[in-house]
């Protein structure tokens, strides 16, 4: 992990890359936040959603066990009345009135028949003189004919026989002799609207249902705007959605109409140990609708957010390139000097302490180059020191030309004097350095009318990781070889012994 100085190195050198990757990060974050957020508002809403359903669930379970427990009451009671032994010697309306309760055999649920073992109808809850049908060809009848063990058995759908009971399941129980022999049944017709009329009470949106079915399959009621009758004693049993019905029993999930494609929240229970399972399958576009509008709100709200935030950013890194630009522009101002353009003697100071330190840790030669102009105080005389400003600019501009290496370095040293730093370099590379410096001094044009031209003496100083002195003597060696080039006849390059 960096440092404190390290990261603000970092930031001094880098600001507009640490501000772009603060202002992405903080994006990225407010992006997850708001997205956890709407998800999570989601999932209580899906689940707002399934508990509002449970509840209806429960409520019509609760009237459906009910209903079967009046029904089963009723056959009971008329399983008892039938195998009394003085029913028979009693008045018609009288044993109308002990078979069947007549406050539990309502029209708007159906009615309750007495059959006897050829399928006869014998007593009828709706009518005194009974109505005349047979049932021995029902397979609810056989089987309690074949199978004295079945207990209550509620029916498949089916189109009523008598009166105008449309569709209806029935709740039958075998009616056995002293003997055990088979003596009949005791049925009970309870009208499917009942169910469809219980539902409609229910408000679950206009795109849902509520549906009852049994353990095979088969819709026996359903409740939705659209009209969907032809399904009843229909049979869903190898629709995937019933089978996970089947292996869960109870509860809830999310999945697609097999008949629309739609997605649906369905919720579903089985109502006690009967064969009837309640299913309320809402539809996701309804439930979510309100979970959308939010979203959409909040999603674009952010991605405003987002966005100013990003342009913002844009105009704070616009500003701080600007800034940065500026403050090189003034370090370069500060560290160069304003006549001839090179490093001045504050930067070249600098390099100086900094290329001395680098070559002693590294055990690597330094060399230095010092230059003078050659007779500029006569050359100032004859040109004034505008013409002797513009020869130390030529000059200089000369000696940059020169240097080559980006590690080299060209200063104004003071006066008519420059200085070239060249890590790295041994004696030479420093000597051919120097010549061509020389050189390129020597071939400047005249200025004016003038006969002399412009020359540079050059002394070379050179360290080697061996030799023990300090950068001061290393100067000093230059400064001398730069007098002893003087001293020689001057536009020469002398090298310290």
């Amino acid at each position: 992990m960096p440092s404190r100085s390290q990261r603000s190195a970092l930031y001094k050198s880098h600001p507009e890359l640490i501000l772009n990757l603060g202002s992405c990060l903080a994006v990225l974050a407010i992006v997850a936040i708001v997205s956890y957020l709407v998800l999570r508002e989601r999932i209580n809403v899906e689940q707002s959603a399934s508990r509002a359903a449970s509840n209806i669930v429960q409520l019509i379970e609760s009237d459906i066990q009910r209903n079967v427990e009046l029904y089963d009451l009723s056959l009971r009671s008329l399983i008892w009345a039938v195998q009394q032994p003085d029913l028979k010697s009693l008045s018609p309306t009288l044993r109308q009135k002990i078979l069947f309760n007549q406050a539990f055999a309502m029209p708007v649920r159906g009615d309750l028949l007495w059959l006897d073992a050829q399928g006869n109808v014998l007593a009828d809850s709706t009518s005194v003189p009974p109505r005349q049908a047979n049932f021995a060809d029902s397979k609810v009848f056989q089987a309690h004919r074949q199978n004295a063990d079945l207990g209550m058995v509620i029916s498949p759908p089916f189109k009523a026989r008598l009166g105008d009971l449309d569709w209806c399941i029935s709740f039958s129980r075998r009616i056995s002799a002293a003997n055990g022999e088979f003596a009949g049944v005791a049925a009970g017709a309870l009208r499917l609207s009942y169910f469809t009329d219980l539902f409609k009470r229910l408000d679950i949106g206009s795109d849902s249902s509520i549906n009852l079915m049994n353990t095979d399959g088969v819709l026996l009621a359903r409740q939705s705007n659209i009209a969907e009758d032809a399904l009843i004693g229909a049979n869903f049993a190898d629709r995937p959605n019933f089978k996970r019905l089947m292996a869960d029993g109870n509860g809830s999930f999310a999945g697609y109409s097999g008949r629309t494609g739609k997605a649906r929240l369905y919720t579903f229970a089985r109502v006690a140990d009967l064969p009837l399972i309640v299913v309320v399958a809402r539809s996701s576009d309804e439930v979510f609708e309100s979970w959308r509008r939010t979203a959409l709100l909040v999603s674009c709200a952010t991605g405003v957010l987002c966005i100013g935030i990003l342009w913002l950013t844009l105009l704070l890194g616009r500003e701080l390139r600007r800034r940065q630009s500026a403050e090189q522009d003034l370090a370069e101002l500060a560290a160069t000097d304003s006549l001839t353009g090179l490093a001045n003697r504050r930067q070249l100071d600098q390099v100086l302490r900094r290329e001395w330190s680098r070559a002693q840790r590294n055990h690597r030669p330094l060399a230095v180059l010092m230059v003078d102009v050659d007779h500029f105080k006569a050359f100032n005389e004859r040109h004034g020191h505008q013409g002797g400003d513009e020869a130390l600019r030529k000059v200089a501009a000369a000696i940059a030309r020169s240097i080559r290496r980006p590690a080299d370095l060209a200063a104004r040293y003071g006066g008519e004097e420059f200085l070239v730093v060249l890590p790295e370099t041994e004696r030479h590379g420093a000597q051919v350095l120097a010549e061509r410096i020389r050189r390129s001094v020597e071939a400047l044009p005249p200025f004016g009318d003038d006969t002399q031209p412009v020359t540079v003496s050059i002394g070379i100083g050179c360290y080697t990781p061996d030799a023990q002195h300090d950068l001061a003597t290393l100067l000093g060696s230059a400064d001398d070889a730069l007098y002893s080039a003087k001293r020689n006849g001057r536009n020469r390059v002398e090298t310290a012994d």
